[in-house]
C-alpha cells in the first residue's frame, strides 16, 4: 500500500474513498458551496477541495463515474485527466454534460474517480528505421480480422 499525503483546501472537502475492497478507483466528491448547474453541451470546473502529494513515479488519473455517465450522461471532459507528482494545487474536475437535460452538482456529491498508477520515464532515441512487426504501419481498424 502506498501512502499519499493530502490536504483539504476547502472546509467541506471529503477524503477520497474506495467503495469496495477491490475497487481500483477512489471516489472524489464535489466541494462546491452551492449547487452548480451544468446545461446540456456545457462544462463546469468543479472543486474537490483536495490537494495531494504523490511520490515520484506515480500519477493520479481522473476518470468519470460509470453511474453518472450511464444515468445522467455526465463525463470528465479531459478523461483521463492526469495529476502529476509535482502538482500541489487543488484537484478540480472538468465535468461535461453530454445529455439533453441540465445537471445539478450538489455539494458533497460523488463526481469522479481517481486511479493511482505508476508510470515510466522514457528516453527517446532518434533512429533511421524501426523494427518491423506484422502490423507495421497499419492504423485505425487495421487489426480487425476479415
Amino acid at each position: 500500500m502506498i501512502k499519499i499525503d493530502f490536504m483539504k483546501t476547502r472546509e467541506n472537502a471529503r477524503t477520497p474513498q474506495r467503495m469496495t475492497e477491490h475497487s481500483a478507483g477512489y471516489d472524489l466528491y464535489s466541494a462546491n458551496q452551492e449547487i452548480v448547474v451544468i446545461p446540456p453541451g456545457k462544462l463546469a470546473m468543479v472543486p474537490t477541495g483536495l490537494a495531494i502529494s504523490l511520490p515520484s513515479g506515480l500519477e493520479a488519473q481522473i476518470r468519470p463515474r460509470s453511474g453518472l455517465a450511464y444515468k445522467k450522461q455526465i463525463g470528465v471532459l479531459n478523461s483521463p485527466g492526469t495529476i502529476d507528482a509535482d502538482y500541489r494545487g487543488e484537484i478540480k474536475i472538468l465535468l461535461f454534460n453530454f445529455g439533453e437535460e441540465p445537471f445539478q452538482v450538489e455539494p458533497g456529491m460523488r463526481i469522479a474517480q481517481m486511479i493511482i498508477g505508476r508510470h515510466e520515464v522514457a528516453d527517446f532515441l532518434l533512429c533511421e528505421k524501426l523494427d518491423e512487426t506484422e502490423r507495421d504501419a497499419g492504423g485505425f481498424g487495421s487489426t480487425q480480422h476479415h
